[in-house]
């Protein structure tokens, strides 16, 4: 069992696109900081497996909530499963996401431009939304959006993407102002993290962009998220509301 830091101790969190990649490493940290932690996605087996997962390393009691987040109806029903449950929700974390590849900007369907909307902003202005009035009336609450560089520097292979991510660096601005002061609301804004996505990546391509682009000369281990994420969500974080912050090896040259 993984040691209980107590750092989180008392606090329910949700975090979205919680089964894989920077997802389930901030869940898996902040379940072995003390708090209780609802992990959501769309397959129900990733997410009863990494709940069970989750609880035999720490302890914690964990639920795993399969969740379409492009639907507002299901945000809907994995608000009112984490309060069913936990009776309160003190993190909520919107990093569930999706960029699909396609031919051509003029080659991008309806279908497709909707989905990436849906999932990366339509869906998190929902839970956040719904959550953060329940965190205002707590009076406490940390709303943490997972974003990407893309939203500052935008390739031409994201253009949905990026839109879509941009979107939500606004909407923590926004929401850090409707919610204030009882709750906190910020953007971890990632660049190149080597999680399972990054297999699809031509390596040769990947090498000449760490080399060329990116200060640190490499991408981003998926648990280097966790300090981030774990400031943002506790206390330490109190006087920080609003901010986007950059964890990308200083690939990127906006700040958000």
């Amino acid at each position: 069992m993984a040691a209980v830091t107590g750092e989180l101790a008392g606090r329910v969190a949700l975090v979205t696109g919680g089964t894989r990649g920077l997802g389930y490493e901030i869940a898996r940290a902040y379940a072995a900081a003390g708090a209780d932690v609802v992990v959501a996605s769309r397959k129900a087996e990733a997410c009863a497996a990494v709940a069970a997962r989750l609880w035999e390393e720490t302890g914690r009691r964990v639920l795993g909530v399969p969740t379409h987040v492009g639907r507002w109806d299901e945000c809907d029903r994995l608000v009112e499963a984490v309060y069913e449950e936990f009776g309160h929700c003190d993190v909520l974390v919107n990093n569930a996401g999706m960029s699909p590849l396609y031919d051509s900007v003029d080659a991008i369907s309806e279908d497709l431009f909707d989905k990436v909307l849906a999932v990366n902003l339509k869906g998190p202005f929902r839970l956040a939304s719904r959550i953060g009035a329940r965190m205002v009336a707590a009076g406490r609450g940390s709303i943490i959006n997972v974003s990407s560089v893309a939203a500052v520097q935008p390739s031409e292979a994201e253009v949905p993407y990026a839109l879509a991510k941009a979107g939500l660096n606004n909407m923590t601005t926004a929401l850090a102002r409707v919610f204030a002061p009882a709750v906190r609301v910020n953007t971890i804004m990632p660049g190149m993290f080597l999680t399972d996505i990054s297999k699809a990546w031509d390596p040769a391509e990947t090498a000449k962009r760490f080399a060329e682009d990116v200060p640190a000369r490499r991408g981003g281990r998926p648990e280097e998220i966790v300090g981030a994420a774990l400031y943002l969500a506790s206390d330490a974080s109190s006087y920080t509301t609003g901010s986007v912050l950059k964890i990308d090896g200083g690939y990127a040259w906006a700040a958000g």
